[in-house]
C-alpha cells in the first residue's frame, strides 16, 4: 500500500526526489540501544495502560455511558496516534542510516497530525457532555441518547481527518526541493519547509486547521469556566465537578502542554538548540499524554477505578 501511495506521490510531484532522510537521531551514537530500550518499554507501557482501559470499558456494560466512551475513544486515538511514531522510531534506532519514503512521510504526518486534531475534538465532546450532565441534568438522556452519542463520536474522528487529509494532499503535490528533514518523524509543516514554494493554498489550510482547532481549545475552556461559576453554587454539583470534569480539565492541559512543545520546536528549533531538547520537545506529546491520560480516569473516575480493581483483586470495592 505504501508503494502504491509513494507511486503516486511521485506522478504529483514533480522532482525526482523519493526518499528523505530523518536527522533527528544524527548526534546520538553512544547510547542507542539504551534509549531503544527506554523507548520500547515506553511503547509497551503505553499499549498497556490504554488497552487495559479500552477493554475494561468496552467488557462492563455499567460503564457503557457517554462520559466512559469518550474516554474510550480517547485512548483509542492515543493507541492511534502513537503507532505513527514509535515503530518507526524503534527501526530508526536500530540503524545507522535513517530514511524514509516521500509516501511513507506523507502517511505519517497524516496519522501524528490527525491524531493530534481528533484529540481536541474528542475533549470537546466531554465538555459538552459535562454541562449537559450538571448544567442541564433533566435534559442530559435527551441530549447525550445513544444515536447522538454515536453521531457526536463519528464526527469526532471522521471530520479531524478529513480536515488533515485535505492539507496533506495538497502538501503532497508540491515539489521538493530537498530531501534532509531535521527532525526524528515526518510532520507536514516540515514537508512545507523542504518544498520549493509553499503556495498560498496550502498556507491557508494550514492556518484554516490552527484556526478551527483553537476555537476548540477556547470552547473546552470557558465551557468549564462556565462549570466552575455553576457548581460553586451547590456542594452537590462541586462534587460531581470534582469527580467527572477535574480529570478532564487535567488531560486538557496535558495534551496542549505537548502540543506547545512541539510549536516552541517549530519556532525555536534553530541550530542555536541542542540535539537532545529538540528532541524531547518534538517528541513529548508521545510520551506523556499517552500514559498519564489512562492513568487519570483509572485512578480518579470511581467506576474505572473500581472495575479495574474487581478485575485485579476479583473483590467488590464500595464506593
Amino acid at each position: 500500500m505504501l508503494q502504491l501511495l509513494n507511486h503516486v506521490m511521485i506522478m504529483d510531484n514533480t522532482s525526482d526526489i523519493t526518499m528523505l532522510t530523518l536527522s533527528g537521531l544524527s548526534g546520538e551514537t553512544t547510547n542507542r540501544m539504551v534509549i531503544f530500550s527506554l523507548t520500547l518499554l515506553c511503547y509497551f507501557l503505553i499499549l498497556m495502560v490504554n488497552i487495559s482501559l479500552v477493554l475494561t470499558i468496552i467488557l462492563d456494560h455499567n460503564l457503557h455511558q457517554p462520559m466512559y466512551i469518550f474516554v474510550c475513544n480517547l485512548c483509542l486515538n492515543a493507541l492511534y496516534g502513537t503507532a505513527g511514531f514509535y515503530p518507526k522510531f524503534l527501526l530508526d534506532l536500530l540503524y545507522s542510516r535513517h530514511v524514509i519514503s516521500f509516501g511513507g512521510c506523507v502517511v505519517q504526518s497524516l496519522v501524528i497530525y490527525s491524531s493530534v486534531c481528533i484529540e481536541y475534538s474528542i475533549l470537546a465532546l466531554m465538555a459538552y457532555d459535562r454541562y449537559a450532565a450538571i448544567c442541564r441534568p433533566l435534559d442530559y438522556h435527551s441530549l447525550m441518547k445513544k444515536q447522538n452519542v454515536c453521531l457526536f463520536t463519528c464526527f469526532s474522528w471522521i471530520i479531524p481527518f478529513l480536515i488533515v487529509l485535505a492539507s496533506i494532499i495538497k502538501t503532497s503535490t508540491l515539489k521538493l526541493c530537498g530531501s534532509h528533514i531535521d527532525k526524528l518523524y515526518c510532520a507536514s509543516w516540515v514537508i512545507v519547509k523542504i518544498t520549493c514554494s509553499p503556495g498560498l493554498t496550502n498556507t491557508v489550510l494550514g492556518y484554516i486547521c490552527i484556526i478551527i482547532y483553537f476555537f476548540h481549545f477556547v470552547y473546552i475552556f470557558l465551557s468549564y469556566v462556565y462549570l466552575v461559576r455553576t457548581c460553586v453554587e451547590s456542594i452537590e454539583s462541586r462534587g460531581k465537578f470534582m469527580q467527572t470534569c477535574l480529570p478532564h480539565l487535567m488531560t486538557l492541559l496535558n495534551v496542549t502542554v505537548a502540543v506547545l512543545f512541539d510549536v516552541m520546536f517549530m519556532r525555536f528549533g534553530s541550530a542555536d538548540v541542542s540535539p537532545m531538547i529538540k528532541n524531547v520537545l518534538s517528541i513529548e506529546f508521545f510520551i506523556i499524554p499517552p500514559i498519564i491520560n489512562p492513568l487519570i480516569y483509572g485512578i480518579i473516575l470511581t467506576k474505572i477505578r473500581n472495575r479495574i480493581r474487581f478485575i485485579l483483586f476479583n473483590k467488590k470495592v464500595i464506593s
